[in-house]
């Protein structure tokens, strides 16, 4: 399992047993329950596991009740950029035999605000799931103590 890494200051073993700890509970909790339903249980979730000094690109894929079927990183980056391909996002989803997703990436910087090319990523991703009976739920960055959710952006 990764460890997360939250800042430059290094975590002592217990705070980091702590964090492990509560990524079991919350994974074991969003696995039992329908994401969509709770918000907070979702961004407490993204705010544990996707930081971190460079940019990593997640996605859970959901079934038709909206429960993690995967959390999937599929692709890490640089401090400022993460490759994408939204064919192998949506290739992902149909061996899932997923219903629906949810987009989850990182700003290293602390800045939440989409860039115009994660919002042009996303929009891609939109399309193929559309045309292939997916339905893309969100894409929610994660910053530094805050997220930013596209849908609620109105750019979903």
């Amino acid at each position: 399992m990764q460890r997360a890494q939250f800042s430059e200051t290094p975590m002592t073993p217990q705070e980091e047993t702590v964090i492990l700890e509560a990524r079991d509970i919350l994974g074991r909790y969003l696995s039992q329950n329908p994401v969509i339903g709770s918000w907070q249980a979702l961004m407490d979730y993204c705010a544990l596991t996707v930081r971190g000094p460079i940019e990593r690109f997640h996605v859970l894929y959901l079934d038709r009740k909206n429960r993690i079927i995967a959390d999937e990183l599929l692709s890490t980056g640089t401090v400022d950029h993460v490759p994408v391909y939204p064919r192998e996002v949506i290739k992902r989803a149909l061996m899932l035999n997923a219903s629906a997703l949810i987009l989850i990436h990182n700003h290293p910087s602390g800045d939440p605000a989409p860039s115009e090319a994660d919002l042009g990523m996303t929009k891609e991703i939109q399309k193929g799931c559309k045309y292939l009976g997916l339905r893309l739920h969100d894409h929610i960055i994660v910053g530094a103590g805050s997220e930013v959710s596209l849908r609620a952006l109105g750019k979903i």
